[in-house]
């Protein structure tokens, strides 16, 4: 174990029985991520110490049941160009798995149909390692502050922000924090006069020039995102986001260097990774979801930045953390300009962790390996109660 978990993390907490913790972790989910949910899970279970902990895997189908699924990591991984999912790796569709919402009752309750519900036993927290809508945004967190069970990562109002791209980037000018230029499209101004949103758009190309990125406001792993290089390929662009969300943001082009920073929750309050660097990938655009898990573009960890320009967005991502209400982990994500200035993109508050995802090879670079990252995280989330805090 690395001085830094060493030295920063209490011994777990016990059942007076001596049990040891049990860990339900949720993956799968309704949103167009649930490929790359299911190759998180897969590596959070694998690295999970069963010594410490006892696990539940529940997944999430694409069409939102729950369901029991079976406990094999090497499953749950991208084969090629196929992607797994939750359904192939569920025992049964036919029965449910449920929390109660009841604070005083912990029971996880699984259901077949015509059968009496059976027990599954107390879970005591919550790994839910959904991303995008159903899941990060604060819906999921909001049952389990219902139920009372303890989880990891951000509360509804921190997960909720950091899904809306839109109020994530008010949010951030709120505290001070430099963001790019942007431009919403809302749904029923979009379906009411079209035109005028058009208009709009080439008036703020004509202001910051092309290419323009099209993207949802709330989904993630640059799903439905275009570089559109003209007006011709405006609708075309808007209506593929819009197949993701119904809400659009437009973004000017911001030359420079995508650098991302890791900030994780200690007992004496979050800390900042050694940052990397997202290079060019060949062949692409931009960092899209082809690049990013089919043909696994690598970062570069350390990024190579000054030891002024290092500390600079380490503290930045620190601020956006705070600003957004953070709890648990997260990773933000930056520009540093062609004149030096960081100007922040986003910050996912549930981030990758298939085995190529960036946010643990940037804590592995600081000192903590991907076991004790995951320990970390579990210990702050039991450490931290459910409710107004």
């Amino acid at each position: 174990m690395s001085d830094m978990t060493a030295s920063s993390s209490p011994s777990l907490p016990r059942d007076p029985a001596g049990r040891k913790p049990r860990v339900a972790v949720v993956f799968g989910g309704r949103s167009s991520e649930h490929a790359v949910s299911v190759v998180t899970a897969g590596a959070v279970l694998r690295a999970i110490d069963r010594e410490r902990y006892d696990v539940l895997p529940i997944g999430i189908t694409a069409d939102g049941r729950w369901a029991l699924t079976a406990d094999e990591p090497d499953r749950m991984v991208i084969d090629g160009r196929t992607l797994p999912d939750v359904a192939s790796l569920a025992g049964s569709l036919d029965g449910t798995v449920a929390l109660p919402v009841d604070p005083v009752n912990r029971e996880v309750v699984y259901t077949e149909p015509g059968a009496v519900p059976k027990a599954l036993g107390q879970v005591d927290v919550v790994f839910p390692v959904l991303h995008g809508p159903y899941g990060e945004d604060g819906t999921l967190q909001g049952l389990l502050e219902l139920s009372g069970v303890p989880y990891v990562g951000a509360g509804v109002l921190a997960s909720a922000v950091g899904m809306d791209k839109e109020y994530m980037k008010r949010v951030f000018t709120s505290f001070g924090l430099n963001v790019g230029p942007y431009q919403v499209v809302r749904p029923r101004e979009w379906e009411q006069d079209p035109s005028a949103v058009r208009a709009r758009v080439v008036a703020f190309a004509g202001t910051h020039g092309w290419p323009l990125f099209v993207k949802p406001a709330r989904a993630g792993s640059s799903i439905g995102i275009t570089r559109v290089t003209g007006p011709a390929g405006l609708d075309e662009a808007i209506e593929r986001a819009r197949r993701e969300d119904p809400k659009v943001l437009v973004e000017a082009l911001l030359t420079g260097r995508e650098i991302e920073c890791g900030v994780l929750e200690f007992e004496e309050g979050p800390r900042a990774s050694v940052p990397a660097w997202i290079p060019p990938a060949d062949g692409f655009d931009f960092y899209d979801f082809e690049a990013k898990y089919i043909d696994s573009a690598e970062g570069v960890v350390p990024a190579p930045l000054t030891g002024a320009e290092t500390a600079e967005v380490q503290r930045l991502a620190v601020a956006a953390f705070e600003a957004v209400s953070g709890e648990g982990l997260a990773r933000a994500d930056f520009f540093l300009t062609d004149d030096g200035e960081f100007v922040i993109n986003e910050i996912n508050t549930m981030p990758g962790f298939t085995p190529i995802s960036m946010y643990p090879r940037m804590w592995q670079a600081s000192g903590l390996s991907y076991p004790e990252l995951i320990d970390q995280l579990l210990r702050t989330a039991l450490r931290r109660p459910t409710g107004l805090r």
